[in-house]
C-alpha cells in the first residue's frame, strides 16, 4: 500500500480538514453540505459526487486533483512516464526559440502526418508512446510555424497543427495529473489558435479550458462561462465538424451545470445538445476518424453519456444504469471514450451494491485503454468502495486493486 492512492476521497477530506481546523459542520457550511452528509463521505459509506468534490476542494482552498491523490507519482516511476515529462515541458519553454542551422525541418505533410499517428495513439489511451513522441512533435510544430511567417493558408495550416500538439500535450497531462504541465500547455494552444484561421480550433481550446478549470480551480462556473462564450462565437454553419464541436461543448456545459447543481440549466444544455445531434444524424457527423473532427466524437450516443453523467453527479445511480443498458457502441469507436464510459458504469454499479458487475466492468475498461483506465481518479474510488464493501477481498479484486495502485 501506498501512502496517497490507498486512500479514498473522504479520508483525504478528512485530512484537510483537520489542516484547516474546521469541524464538520463549518467545512459543511462553507461548502453547502450537510454535516451528516459530510460525515459519510468522509466514512467511505457514501460516494463524494463530482459536485460534492468541487465544492469541498473550494471550501478547503485545494484543487479536484489534490482530493482525488494526484498525480500518483508512484505508479508513474512504474511505468516510466514521470521520465518523459520534464522533456515535454523543455520543449514548450523553447516553443519559440529558432532551431540550430543543422536541424533538417520537415514539410508540411510530414508534420501533419505525425501529428494525426499521435492523436490515434492518444485515443487509444497510449499516453506513454504519445509522451515519448511529443518533445519532437512539439519541435517539429514550432520550427514549421516559424518557416511560415508569410500570411496564406500555409502558415494557418501551421499554426493549426501547433495548437493541435499543444492540445495533445494538455489532455495527455491531465490525464497523469501534472496539472502544471497540462496548463502550460493549453496556453500554448490559446496563442496558436487564433492563427489558424479555424474558428473550431479556437472553440476547442475553450472547451479543454473548461474542463481543466474546473479540474484545478473547482469552479465549474468558469468552465461554464467559457463554453458559453464558445458556443456563442462559434457560427453554426451546418458542417460535420462545427456540429461535433457545438455538441461537445453543449454536453460540457451540461455536465458542469451539474456539478454546480444547477439541474435545470443541466437539461436546458443537455436538450440543445439533444437537437444539434438531430442535425448531426442529418449531416453524417456522427462518425469521428481521429484528426478530422478535432477527435471531438458527437451524436445520439453522446447525448446519452451526458444523461449519464448528469444523472450520476445527481447521485441518481439507478437511473445513469438505466441509461447505461441502452448504450450500444459503432464499430472502431474510439478506446478512450469506451473505457469512460465503463467507468462510469462500474462507479454507478459499485454504489448500487452490483459488486461483481463493477469489478467486471472495470476489467473491460482496463482491456479496452490501459493506461487511461490505471490513472483515473475514478477507477481508484470505484475500487475502494469494492474493497470495502467486504471483510475479504477476491483474489481478482486485490490484483486489479494492485494494478491500480489502491
Amino acid at each position: 500500500m501506498h501512502d496517497r492512492t490507498d486512500k479514498h476521497t473522504g479520508e483525504r477530506i478528512r485530512e484537510l480538514r483537520a489542516i484547516r481546523d474546521y469541524s464538520l459542520a463549518e467545512l459543511g457550511r462553507r461548502a453547502h453540505v450537510s454535516t451528516s452528509q459530510l460525515s459519510r463521505i468522509e466514512n467511505g459509506d457514501q460516494p463524494a459526487s463530482p459536485s460534492i468534490v468541487a465544492s469541498v476542494a473550494r471550501a478547503l482552498g485545494v484543487t479536484i486533483s489534490v482530493l482525488h491523490g494526484q498525480p500518483y507519482i508512484h505508479m508513474l516511476q512504474q511505468d516510466q512516464l514521470d521520465a518523459l515529462l520534464t522533456p515535454i515541458s523543455s520543449a514548450l519553454d523553447a516553443w519559440d526559440i529558432p532551431p540550430d542551422d543543422d536541424v533538417q525541418p520537415r514539410t508540411l505533410d510530414e508534420v501533419a502526418d505525425r501529428i494525426k499517428a499521435v492523436s490515434k495513439k492518444r485515443a487509444a489511451g497510449k499516453f506513454g508512446e504519445v509522451a515519448e513522441a511529443l518533445p519532437e512533435l512539439i519541435t517539429d510544430a514550432a520550427v514549421t510555424v516559424q518557416r511560415h511567417d508569410t500570411p496564406g493558408r500555409d502558415r494557418e495550416r501551421a499554426y493549426a497543427m501547433q495548437a493541435e500538439v499543444a492540445r495533445t500535450t494538455a489532455i495527455v497531462a491531465y490525464r497523469l495529473g501534472y496539472m502544471g504541465l497540462a496548463r502550460l500547455a493549453l496556453a500554448k494552444m490559446a496563442a496558436a489558435a487564433p492563427h489558424s484561421g479555424d474558428p473550431r480550433q479556437v472553440a476547442v481550446e475553450r472547451y479543454e479550458r473548461a474542463v481543466m478549470t474546473h479540474a484545478e480551480a473547482s469552479r465549474a462556473d468558469r468552465g461554464v462561462a467559457l463554453v458559453r462564450q464558445a458556443v456563442r462565437d462559434l457560427d453554426d454553419d451546418g458542417e460535420p465538424a462545427t456540429l461535433a464541436v457545438r455538441g461537445t461543448l453543449l454536453l460540457r456545459a451540461s455536465a458542469l451545470s451539474a456539478v454546480q447543481k444547477d439541474y435545470a440549466a443541466a437539461e436546458d444544455w443537455l436538450g440543445q445538445a439533444k437537437e444539434v445531434a438531430e442535425q448531426a444524424a442529418e449531416a453524417d457527423a456522427v462518425a469521428d476518424p481521429p484528426g478530422t473532427r478535432y477527435a471531438l466524437a458527437f451524436g445520439e450516443l453522446n447525448v446519452k453519456l451526458g444523461e449519464i453523467d448528469v444523472a450520476m453527479n445527481r447521485s441518481e445511480h439507478e437511473h445513469a444504469l438505466r441509461v447505461a443498458r441502452t448504450v450500444q457502441w459503432p464499430n472502431a469507436y474510439q478506446p478512450t471514450r469506451v473505457a469512460g464510459f465503463l467507468i462510469r458504469r462500474a462507479s454507478a454499479e459499485a454504489w448500487t451494491a452490483r459488486h461483481e458487475e463493477a469489478l467486471a466492468s472495470l476489467r473491460r475498461a482496463r482491456e479496452t485503454a490501459a493506461q487511461l483506465t490505471r490513472y483515473h481518479p475514478d477507477v481508484h474510488e470505484t475500487v475502494g468502495v469494492l474493497l470495502r464493501a467486504r471483510a475479504k477481498a477476491s483474489p481478482e479484486l486485490r490484483e486489479y486493486a494492485q494494478w491500480s495502485g489502491v
